[in-house]
């Protein structure tokens, strides 16, 4: 080809390239690679200007390297500071009319384009072409067909992958209002998924979130990808949502995701958390809530119409498992800050009920006893409708771990503790708790033992409850071994600062009777 010296023989010379090139097997194209097939047409692509030879050229191009990776990967190194300037030229040429066929040569430039970005090592000297990012970044704004836009963006969401062009790309003037209007805007629904890509890689650099969250019409854009189920495909809307939970890592994104558009990001994520059918786009609004939820951010988020309901019944209900653990996570996130003067404080207890199945018990159990250690908390729990029954199921299932009973009879313990708790307490389902507990044995119950001892002596504290108490199926029994318990303790000196309660109930249940 490069001997060849009229225009006809160079057709023909090409011509006969591009039919020994035209195939699919993989490794004769690492053959031709090594033996300089890239070398000569980039020499030969470098030597003309006319339409015809050039379309030709860049379709044997396009076939010498659909070698493997390794092979491209070597015969970057050897030509591509020469070959991309080169391609970059010709596709300004292309896009600004000025060639014949001018669509095919950019089908093919970018198909090389592609195989190159597809090579980790090769992403970064890439990226750094003069011009390349210009080129690929005009996706949104040259009149390329379909195809030619999706292998244009697959470029750039190769390219984004690598996490040192993150910084340069989101940077770049005009990339990221291109991908915006490629999501947004594009009729593909392949273009807008590897927008959507694009922007979830750019996203998870921790040097870009804090910016890109300012952007607001990039949050608008994610929530449109999110919400679409139908519209779109399973990976864009599980990419727009993880863009979302990448913001939502760095803790100065929090209050503004929260409160943009009034509450929308925070009712796409509900929407998504109970209706999206792909198990990965829940899991991921699942994660995205458990990040956002804060201090700063709690009360926000517990006063959103519904979402605590929806943490709760998806903690629950959700046929997989992770889903669940993360609904369940952001719920106890919440818990842990949301406190008895805040107007959704009865709807968090309501949802923390709500989602206390047999597999999410331990959960509940936790948040019960670390809100009930707080006096301020004791009254409002113990009077709300469903907690004490539930703590009481947690004592009494076989399906609670030891730790499950031990947090729920400490949170039946704390609630004791409260006087004007006690005569309201002394119900039969707490006495059957409280009776189950105190007759553990093994070293693992002690500390579920001891506090359901402690139980039962604060509610015999109340005079009124002592008849009820000594008449409590085997309630008598188990107060009688505590006592047996504790005088063994006393003789052998054990723990002698320790309060001897279980003597002085047991007198005061027998004088009941």
């Amino acid at each position: 080809m490069t001997k060849a010296r009229s225009h006809d023989a160079r057709i023909g010379a090409i011509t006969n390239a591009c039919v020994e090139f035209d195939h699919w097997n993989e490794a004769l194209h690492v053959t031709e690679l090594k033996l300089g097939s890239a070398h000569a047409l980039c020499q030969v692509l470098s030597m003309t200007e006319d339409d015809d030879e050039i379309r030709m050229i860049c379709a044997a191009i396009e076939m010498v390297f659909r070698a493997s990776q390794e092979a491209v990967h070597e015969s970057f190194h050897q030509v591509g500071n020469a070959l991309v300037p080169l391609l970059l030229r010709l596709l300004d040429r292309c896009e600004a009319g000025n060639m014949r066929n001018a669509d095919v040569s950019i089908m093919n430039i970018s198909k090389v384009l592609l195989y190159f970005s597809r090579i980790q090592e090769v992403r970064v000297p890439l990226s750094r072409q003069f011009g390349l990012l210009d080129v690929v970044v005009r996706v949104s704004t040259s009149l390329l067909n379909e195809d030619s836009r999706i292998t244009r963006l697959r470029i750039l969401a190769n390219l984004a992958n690598s996490s040192e062009n993150k910084s340069i790309m989101v940077n770049h003037p005009d990339l990221l209002d291109s991908l915006l209007r490629i999501a947004n805007l594009d009729p593909s629904n392949r273009a807008r998924e590897y927008a959507a890509a694009t922007l979830m890689d750019l996203t998870s650099s921790s040097s870009n979130q804090v910016e890109m969250a300012k952007n607001d019409k990039l949050i608008a854009v994610l929530i449109k990808l999110s919400l679409f189920f139908d519209d779109e495909t399973e990976e864009t809307r599980e990419f727009a949502i993880t863009a979302l939970q990448n913001l939502a890592f760095a803790k100065e994104n929090r209050k503004r995701l929260i409160s943009f558009g009034g509450g929308m990001v925070i009712e796409t994520l509900k929407k998504n958390l109970v209706s999206n059918p792909i198990y990965k786009a829940r899991r991921r609004a699942a994660g995205t809530l458990t990040n956002l939820a804060t201090e700063e951010t709690a009360e926000e988020l517990g006063t959103h119409p519904g979402l605590l309901q929806a943490l709760a019944i998806v903690s629950k209900k959700d046929g997989n498992t992770e889903v669940r653990d993360r609904a369940s996570l952001a719920l106890t996130k919440m818990s842990n800050n949301l406190t008895t003067n805040m107007s959704c404080h009865a709807s968090l207890l309501d949802a923390l009920v709500l989602s206390a199945s047999d597999s999410n018990i331990s959960s509940f159990a936790l948040v019960m006893r670390s809100k009930t250690k707080n006096p301020e908390n004791k009254l409002c729990i113990a009077k709300h409708k469903g907690v004490l029954e539930t703590l009481s199921r947690v004592c009494i299932s076989k399906l609670s771990s030891p730790k499950d009973r031990e947090n729920a009879m400490k949170s039946i313990m704390h609630l004791a503790h409260n006087e004007t708790n006690r005569k309201a307490m002394a119900t039969k389902i707490i006495l059957d708790a409280a009776t189950l507990c105190a007759g553990l044995v093994g070293f693992e119950h002690e500390n579920t033992r001891d506090s359901a001892v402690i139980t039962l002596e604060r509610l015999g504290t109340e005079v009124s409850n002592r008849k009820a108490m000594a008449c409590h199926e085997g309630l008598i029994t188990v107060i009688a071994k505590a006592t047996e318990r504790e005088a063994h303790s006393e003789r052998k000196g054990i723990d002698p600062q320790a309060e001897r309660l279980a003597k002085a109930l047991l007198m005061s249940l027998l004088l009941a009777l």
